[in-house]
This record gives structure tokens, sequence and C-alpha cells, in this order.
């Protein structure tokens, strides 16, 4: 029997229902596998695609084709998006999944510069292009799809698997990295375990590929099969600029503290207090485990509160902790886990609720494209910047004011949250 609060609103998943979030949930983590996967094993395939001689060099040309692939990522957010406004939410994903799994694929085979000479680094920047290009869409699509294949009283449930499968294909990646790195060799990782780590990647696509073409489509969407259709970018443009503005708003803050805290707190830690970079890392790696694990909860947290006070609690968190957090961090393996954590936990609160809030500013027809390519310009403008902002700022010995940049960050955040219309309960 389905269970409905005082208002009516719906709280229990059907089996279709629970089918479709574990689809887009799966399939968005092996597409994230195949995009992480590039950064991890980027320091053991960097000299087969650049000329010999200086592996810095080699590592720093691979590391730009990687900052790259961000620069597609809000072109990928506006067509891919728009394609699917226009052809569905399904198809959208299946068109994302083959995209990413394609370019791992054809990185996996692609031959060295000593065999094909310049045509090898030209076809991985082509490649990761691709990737980036695909990451774009995927983020509207897979939100869209998650959010609309809930029960209205589950979508911020739903919507923070989005979350979950993201971490888990970083992970993944990660694992996939430790155990090649321990098996193998190091003239064989070399020389083709970088290979089977995309191929690997690659063929996870397929699977993703096959429960997304498994799933049906989503019901809002199918309402609008007898409507009238228009350019989506235009009428998301057009009709909807607002929304199109608190989706960036609400994105800077919880991008940036993320990239923060997940990317250059272990370097950070390392730095300034001396503790092993495998150590902090070790640290990172389990604080994630945590905040993964508690992604659904604070989506049903947000399902029983509202989105506002979950967001505003993660800014509002970070406001007092930011200080804290940096001027407390010790050379000891408990004291970075502890603040990692803390501040981990804090992000839940952004996390769980970022794909259901944008999902809910937008109607069906300009929903996809509204959530991607917003949230993919704020996200290479303040989260691909800050590991760059923080680094410039510890090389340049002013790390003790990076807490003042996250407070910062935080402050907007309280501001935009605070003063943002509550979404809970509106039909979608």
């Amino acid at each position: 029997m389905t269970t409905v609060d005082t208002v009516g609103v719906s709280h229990r998943l059907t089996p279709q229902q629970r089918k479709a979030i574990v689809a887009g949930a799966v399939g968005n983590t092996v597409e994230w596998v195949d995009w992480a996967v590039y950064a991890t094993f980027a320091p053991v395939f960097a000299g087969q695609f650049f000329a010999g001689g200086n592996e810095t060099t080699a590592l720093l040309s691979t590391l730009a084709v990687f900052a790259v692939g961000f620069v597609m990522r809000p072109i990928g957010g506006a067509v891919l998006g728009a394609y699917a406004d226009r052809k569905g939410r399904k198809k959208g994903l299946t068109l994302t999944i083959s995209l990413m799994a394609g370019a791992s694929i054809v990185i996996a085979v692609c031959p060295t510069y000593t065999q094909i000479g310049v045509l090898a680094p030209i076809i991985l920047l082509l490649a990761r292009l691709v990737q980036g290009f695909s990451a774009g869409g995927e983020f509207g699509s897979s939100s869209a799809f998650l959010i609309e294949s809930a029960a209205p009283g589950r979508r911020a449930f739903a919507g923070s698997w989005q979350q979950v499968s993201v971490g888990l294909g970083s992970l993944l990646a990660a694992l996939m990295g430790t155990i090649l790195n321990s098996t193998l060799s190091e003239p064989d990782l070399h020389g083709w375990g970088w290979r089977l780590a995309f191929g690997i990647a690659g063929l996870l696509g397929l699977v993703g590929l096959w429960l997304r073409v498994s799933v049906h489509e989503t019901e809002a969407f199918t309402k609008l099969a007898t409507k009238p259709r228009r350019n989506p970018l235009v009428a998301m443009l057009r009709d909807h600029p607002g929304a199109a503005l608190r989706v960036a708003g609400v994105t800077i803050a919880g991008t940036l503290i993320y990239y923060v805290w997940v990317s250059y707190m272990p370097a950070y830690a390392h730095l300034a207090t001396g503790i092993p970079l495998k150590t902090a890392l070790l640290a990172n790696t389990l604080a994630m485990v945590v905040f993964i694990t508690l992604l659904p909860f604070g989506g049903l947290l947000s399902d029983r509160i509202g989105r506002k006070a979950t967001m505003t609690a993660f800014a509002a968190g970070f406001v007092v902790f930011a200080w804290p957090a940096f001027h407390f961090l010790a050379n000891g393996f408990w004291s970075v886990f502890v603040i990692e954590l803390i501040g981990l936990v804090l992000i839940v609160g952004y996390s769980a609720n970022c794909a259901v809030i944008m999902a809910e500013q937008f109607p069906a027809e300009v929903r996809t494209t509204g959530i991607g390519l917003p949230y993919a310009l704020a996200v290479a403008i303040f989260g691909g910047t800050a590991p760059y902002v923080t680094t410039w700022l510890t090389t340049n010995h002013l790390g003790h004011l990076v807490w003042i940049y996250v407070a910062a960050a935080a402050l907007i955040g309280v501001a935009v949250y605070s003063t943002m219309p509550e979404t809970k309960g509106k039909e979608l």
C-alpha cells in the first residue's frame, strides 16, 4: 500500500521506480569510472602519448588534456541537455554513456607516440573532448531522470544517488589503480596495464548502457509528447533566466568547498604539517566512504524537513568550521581524518540536495538543459579553479588564508540558500 503524508504526497517507491533509480545510479557510476580513470593513470601513460625525454613535461601535457575536457562540459550540458529535453531522458542517458565508454575504448587501443607520432596526442585529446562533452550532459540528464522517476515524497532521496554514484565511480577508479599498481610490474603497467584499465572502464560502460536501455522513459517527459516543442536552450534562457541563475548560485559554494575538501585538503595537510601524503590520502578516502554512505540519509532528511534547511545548515556550518579546520590541522592520521570527516558530513547537506533542487526549478520541457548548462558553467568557473587558487595561495606562503576562501564561499551559500524558494512538494 502506498503511504502518503497529510498533504497526499507519496513516500513509497514502486518496483518500477526502484529499478529506474538503480539503473540511473549504476549507469552514472560506470560513466564516472570512465571519467576518473584518466586522472588515476595519467602518470603511467603520459610518456606513451607525448615525445620522450622529459617525464614531467609529458605528465603536464597529459594533465593539460585532462583540463581541456572541462571546457567541453558546459557545451555538453547545453547540447546534450537540449537533446534529452527533445528526445527523452532515456535517449539522452544512452547517448552520454555511449560517448564516454566509446572514448575510453579508443584511448585503450590508441597507438603510442613512437608508433604514429603526433597523431597519438591528437587522438587522446579528441577522445578526452568527447568525454568532457559526455560528462557535461550526464549530470543534467541523470538528475532529471532520477528525480522524475521518484515518488514525490522521495525526490531528494532519489537525487542523492546521483552524487553517490559519482563518488563510487571515483573510488572504483582509484581501486583499479591500486590493484593494477600492486599486481603488475612497472614495465607491464606502463606497457599494457593502463590500457587494461581503460578497456575495463569501456566494458563497464556497455553494462551501464544495457541497464539504461532496459528502463522506461519517465512519466514527466512522456506527458510532453502531445505538446508543441520549442528549442529547449532558447526557452530556458528566455523564460527561466532566474531559475538558471539560481542553479549557478546553488552550485558555487557546494562545488568550491567540495573540491577544496576532496582534492586539496590531503595535499595541504602534507605541505602544512609534514604528514606523509599516503596517510593524508588514506584519511581522505575513509572519510569519503562515510560521506557516500550518508548521502541517501541526507536525501531522506531533505524530503522530511525541506531543501532550504539542509542546504543552509551545510553553508552555515562551513562559515563556523572553516577557521578551526585549517587552524587545528596537525601531523597525525586522526587529526586529518576528523577534519575531513566533519567537512564531508557538512557537505552531505549540499550533495544530497543539489540534483533535486536544480530539477525542481524547471518544467519538464527544459529541465535537463536548465540543470546541465548553468551547473557545468559554475563547476568550470568555481570548482575547476579551486585547486589552482588554493595551490597558488599555498606556494605563495598564503596557505593560512585558505580558510577565508572557504568561508567566503560558504557565506555566498548562506545568502543563496536562505533566500531561495522552498521547492519540497512542488509539482514537477
